[in-house]
């Protein structure tokens, strides 16, 4: 409940989860069938990047949004045009924000936030939008609430803040209960990249559970040595669509080449967890 992600809006985080979201989502929109998205930890929808605000007190905006924004072409060009056309660099849009600019009128959004206030901004944000439901519970119990989905397609965003002993543990649970609950959903879980430990014991979890058809999109400023900084982070994607793996790495490359300050040991990577 401490944690305020206006603090960390925008940042290297943030430009590598929304491109690739963005893309995952054009790609579900490719058929004309109805999907929906359930974004369990969902913020508050926008941030404010301005001189009193709580990013530019931290600055980290500086260093990852603020260094794409004249991108006109290529991999990164849909995310970076979807998010001027927010309001940046004012304005950053969180996740719910994103996903709502690319509803069709037969798509919609279950957007979970439990911070009390957040929840509110949340809410407000989207009072007069029916195609957003806003919800004021827990992102873990809506994965089972909230699952599956009436139209039987559709995207679970996870994005929990880490600030608690155990997420990855409760994040690998999460994947395999939607994974058992609603086979033909995407999953697009973040989660943070400090050290290497950690995220092979994710991985090595989600493989003992019997799960299929996983990938690991990461990407890492540094030697990811340092248990104390956020050196990179991964989306762990389950049932990827078609090309998700060469054009996903396409714009993992692209945010490295713009957010890379050339420290040792940066890179990116796209691994495949389990087979199909």
């Amino acid at each position: 409940m401490n944690y305020r992600h206006a603090f960390h809006a925008g940042n290297f985080a943030d430009c590598m989860k929304h491109a690739l979201l963005v893309w995952l989502l054009r790609a579900l929109a490719a058929k004309e069938k109805p999907f929906r998205v359930l974004d369990t930890h969902a913020g508050i929808g926008r941030y404010d990047l301005g001189t009193a605000s709580e990013a530019e007190r931290t600055g980290e905006w500086r260093r990852g949004i603020g260094r794409l924004l004249g991108v006109e072409d290529g991999p990164l060009a849909d995310y970076v045009a979807l998010v001027r056309a927010a309001g940046a660099p004012e304005y950053y849009p969180g996740s719910p924000a994103l996903v709502a600019s690319l509803l069709r009128p037969q798509d919609h959004l279950l957007a979970c936030e439990l911070h009390p206030d957040d929840h509110a901004t949340l809410r407000a944000a989207f009072r007069r939008d029916a195609q957003v439901s806003v919800h004021h519970r827990d992102g873990w119990e809506a994965l089972k609430a909230l699952t599956p989905f009436p139209e039987k397609r559709g995207l679970v965003l996870v994005d929990p803040p880490f600030e608690q002993e155990g997420e990855f543990e409760r994040l690998a649970q999460g994947i395999a209960l939607v994974s058992h609950r609603f086979r033909g959903a995407i999953q697009a879980c973040w989660y943070p990249l400090k050290h290497r430990a950690p995220v092979r014991a994710f991985h090595t979890a989600l493989q003992d559970a019997g799960l299929r058809d996983l990938v690991a999109a990461e990407i890492w400023l540094r030697e990811p040595t340092d248990p104390q900084r956020l050196n990179g982070c991964g989306l762990l994607v389950a049932n990827p669509p078609w090309k998700f793996e060469a054009e996903g790495g396409a714009i993992l490359a692209a945010l490295l080449d713009k957010l890379g300050d050339d420290e040792p040991g940066q890179g990116w990577a796209m691994t495949r967890v389990a087979a199909e």
